[in-house]
């Protein structure tokens, strides 16, 4: 089962390498052609109340053993043991056409969702309580199309994160403050649950960050919304914290775009608007910061299956625009997207970073306490 997986991974690396050519000059139309679903929407049911009582539909959740997120990669220090709840709600692993949203017992997109889980969520393995849902994500296509179908995939995805995130909440002690955290999709799926669970009401003063890296945020159209103030400097906490990777030169046309397809929280439009840069070299909105300043990448292989620490791999600086520039163009892997789009290494560039930024932003709501 774990060689066919590799194979797997493998051939998607392959048809990643075939295809960069065609991308680099149709970046957005090729990738629309490829993953697109060609079907309509299939209606399905909302998940039932007790859905996520079952340890089945979630990744990591306390008591459960062997979860792939609780791993420390060779070279970094054990992680510092936190009393804090973590909510993370993980990436776009179905790259599927023949669905809108993730069967739930679909094997690749499962089995991609805890590789991803280990790289990613790691950096939180610290919490007391680490929680990571399973849910009927949209499938890649999706956020290529404004289309009613690819609505309702994101509505149906949504619901599956809504009924996680409140199971969470009733199961977390009601004294331990929470850290809501996610990448790509996730961040997307955060940004709502803020809006729709947490904004304005008492649950919004538990939360010690919010990490919505991945995914364009609007301080002006989604910040007042989800309820919550950006993470200006690094000891702030009930804060949000974002960014998007690029290598020097890099276009970050086709993120901003995707957001702008989906639209900010306010239902107004991000036509021309400067997005959050949160340094994770620094914790500090915008500025820059040299290489020295990071404390470890996480280099993962090919499959993202183990992997080392590297310090000092690369520097960054906050654009105008709030695209987060590296400096030059770090080998990283083979998941480099058109536009010099370090996506898929948003967390692994920054992973000792982001793992002290969340420890010190908990003890700082802690502190204030």
């Amino acid at each position: 089962m774990a060689r066919k997986f590799l194979y797997f991974f493998a051939f998607c690396v392959v048809l990643f390498f075939a295809g960069r050519v065609v991308l680099s000059f149709y970046p957005e139309a090729s990738t629309r052609l490829a993953f697109k679903p060609g079907i309509a929407f299939e209606p399905q049911q909302p998940p039932q109340d007790s859905a996520y009582s079952n340890p089945a539909m979630w990744i990591a959740r306390p008591g459960q053993s062997g979860d792939p997120a609780h791993w420390n990669p060779p070279g970094a220090a054990p992680a510092r043991p936190l009393h804090v709840a973590v909510f993370f709600v993980h990436p776009t692993t179905y790259l599927d056409r023949r669905h809108w949203n993730a069967p739930l017992d679909d094997f690749e997109s499962r089995r991609l969702a805890e590789t991803v889980a280990r790289a990613y969520a790691s950096a939180f393995a610290g919490a007391e309580e680490l929680w990571i849902p399973r849910y009927r994500q949209v499938t890649l296509g999706a956020f290529l199309s404004d289309s009613k179908d690819a609505e309702q995939a994101f509505e149906l995805a949504h619901g599956d994160v809504l009924a996680a995130f409140d199971t969470f909440i009733a199961k977390v002690p009601r004294d331990m403050p929470i850290v809501l955290a996610g990448h790509s999709q996730g961040a997307w799926h955060l940004r709502r649950l803020l809006a729709e669970r947490v904004a304005g009401t008492p649950l919004a003063a538990r939360i010690a960050a919010v990490y919505a890296i991945g995914w364009a945020i609007s301080p002006q159209h989604d910040l007042p919304k989800m309820g919550l103030p950006a993470c200006a400097r690094p000891a702030d906490s009930g804060c949000v914290v974002s960014w998007l990777s690029f290598g020097e030169g890099g276009d970050p046309a086709m993120m901003f775009n995707a957001a702008a397809r989906r639209g900010a929280l306010d239902g107004q439009s991000l036509e021309g608007d400067a997005y959050l840069c949160i340094n994770p070299l620094t914790g500090s909105a915008g500025g820059s910061a040299p290489a020295s300043a990071n404390l470890g990448a996480l280099m993962l292989n090919p499959a993202f299956l183990g992997g080392e620490i590297k310090p000092g791999l690369t520097g960054a600086h906050c654009r105008a625009d709030g695209a987060l520039m590296l400096d030059g163009q770090p080998a990283m892997g083979p998941l480099v997207f058109p536009g010099e789009n370090y996506h898929a290494y948003d967390i692994p560039l920054f992973w000792v970073n982001l793992r002290d930024d969340f420890g010190r932003r908990v003890v700082a709501w802690q502190t204030r306490r």
